[in-house]
């Protein structure tokens, strides 16, 4: 199926491609609309593009949505400790010392290597290294993770992120003497 073009109206103000795509688009956040740019699943005027080039009235954008990557990892028999789940959504308690997903040279005991060998299905949007991450903590984060488990889910989990309409909550403990001066 050929992708429907968005044409730019006379009324939108020149602005980056990235933002104005963001901005009018529902299911891509900013990130994800960057990495189709960069990747060539969107087009300016029939032409690859950069984030940063600006529309303007008249342009036309086609954006064709790659399919999703088949998963190529393996699966671990790693405990998981998991808060919530139903059809389409899981929702982790990641411990701090684990890699969310896999990536400079890390292939084992990450999060999506339990997840693979506990979830039979996962969206494959954030492609095969990333099977149903909407978003993800540092290593030595510790915290609730959200994960997807079909497209749709993702898209709109993606989507309110995006638009900062989730809230999220950070509590930090600290140990030691502060020795700053105010």
């Amino acid at each position: 199926m050929t992708p429907e073009p968005i044409t730019i109206g006379p009324a939108e103000p020149k602005q980056r491609l990235d933002v104005f795509l963001a901005r009018t688009t529902d299911g891509f956040s900013r990130s994800r609309i960057k990495a189709l740019i960069e990747s060539g699943h969107i087009l300016l005027n029939g032409k690859t593009c950069r984030p940063s080039e600006q529309v303007r009235s008249g342009d036309s954008i086609v954006i064709s949505e790659p399919e999703p990557e088949p998963i190529e990892l393996e699966a671990q028999d790693i405990p998981l400790k998991i808060l919530f789940e139903d059809q389409h959504l899981l929702v982790v308690d990641k411990p701090a010392g684990m890699v969310v997903h896999p990536g400079a040279g890390i292939r084992e005991g990450t999060l999506v290597n339990a997840l693979l060998h506990h979830i039979e299905n996962l969206s494959g949007i954030g492609g095969k290294f990333r099977p149903g991450l909407v978003h993800r903590l540092d290593k030595e984060t510790s915290g609730c993770l959200a994960v997807a488990k079909d497209d749709r889910t993702h898209l709109r989990l993606s989507s309110q992120f995006a638009g900062h309409s989730i809230r999220k909550f950070y509590l930090a403990m600290c140990a030691g003497r502060d020795t700053a001066r105010l």
